[in-house]
């Protein structure tokens, strides 16, 4: 603990962020790494990409948290700065279920380190639909956590036009989605749920989630020189199956390099299984 004290105690990580994601991130990191976390005034994410699909996003999720990064930087002249990026879609290895994939990203530019927390969540509301009626807009809304989850109003059927983001008021809600069946030769317009961490509580405790792989992952000390962040540049597959001992695609063994100095190291998968259920085997379950 010492160690990685002596990288980040009493420093400043300036958190890029408009959405009040310091309620999930600074915690966190200020009472593990001893840094005092701070949200720059007049910092615009929404530049970087909008969930309502406004403003594209400019490249994947971890290129856009880097930028996000270098943009507080030099906004705010400091070295140390803290950024998120979250992703929704479907579910890698289970398509038809939704999921949040949250990136907690850390940039130290004094020590030159890079450092990101991950965490996959199926805990999201992550959804739309085309509603013909008031009613229909109520039964949607219920459906997603509103009022403590905010909403998207859009016209159309397609993603249109914006007529309303962060809808927490029934009122506002039924007043805009009258003006959306109204604009519509269809009678039909689009509710979203708002992804945005300040109108979404369960995406916000993803966020936490990722934070704290952050912590863990900056916990992991280079055995030669311990630096923070000894992380895993290439996995390795081959777990053998427990029934038959064929090679599976699950991980074997993960390589770890620091990033300050030329130690690497090949360790276990960090799955904590020494064998793969025979589910997992092109032989036993071709």
């Amino acid at each position: 603990m010492t160690q990685r004290l002596d990288f980040f105690a009493n420093r400043v990580a300036m958190l890029a962020t408009m959405h009040r994601k310091e309620q999930a991130i600074a915690p966190l990191l200020e009472s593990h790494l001893g840094v005092n976390v701070a949200v720059p005034s007049d910092f615009d994410t929404d530049a970087f990409g909008t969930f309502a699909g406004d403003i594209k996003r400019p490249s994947d999720q971890l290129t856009t948290a880097r930028l996000k990064a270098a943009a507080v930087l030099r906004q705010t002249g400091e070295s140390l700065a803290i950024a998120s990026e979250g992703s929704f879609g479907p579910h890698p290895q289970i398509p038809f279920v939704a999921c949040d994939r949250e990136l907690v990203l850390l940039i130290d530019r004094t020590h030159q380190l890079e450092i990101v927390g991950e965490y996959l969540s199926t805990d999201t509301n992550y959804r739309s639909q085309i509603i013909h009626s008031p009613a229909d807009a109520l039964a949607f809304a219920e459906s997603v956590g509103f009022p403590q989850h905010g909403l998207v109003v859009k016209s159309g059927e397609a993603d249109e036009h914006i007529l309303g983001k962060g809808i927490t008021d029934a009122d506002k809600l039924l007043a805009l989605v009258e003006v959306a069946l109204g604009q519509s030769p269809h009678r039909a317009a689009r509710l979203e749920t708002d992804m945005r961490a300040l109108y979404n509580p369960t995406r916000m405790a993803v966020i936490a989630q990722a934070t704290e792989d952050l912590v863990r992952a900056i916990a992991r000390s280079c055995p030669d020189c311990g630096c923070p962040g000894f992380s895993a540049v290439k996995q390795f597959p081959g777990l053998p199956c427990s029934l038959c001992g064929t090679p599976t695609l699950l991980t074997l063994a993960q390589l770890y390099r620091c990033q300050r100095c030329p130690f690497e190291q090949r360790l276990p998968g960090d799955h904590g299984f020494s064998t793969a259920d025979p589910s997992y085997c092109p032989y036993c379950n071709p």
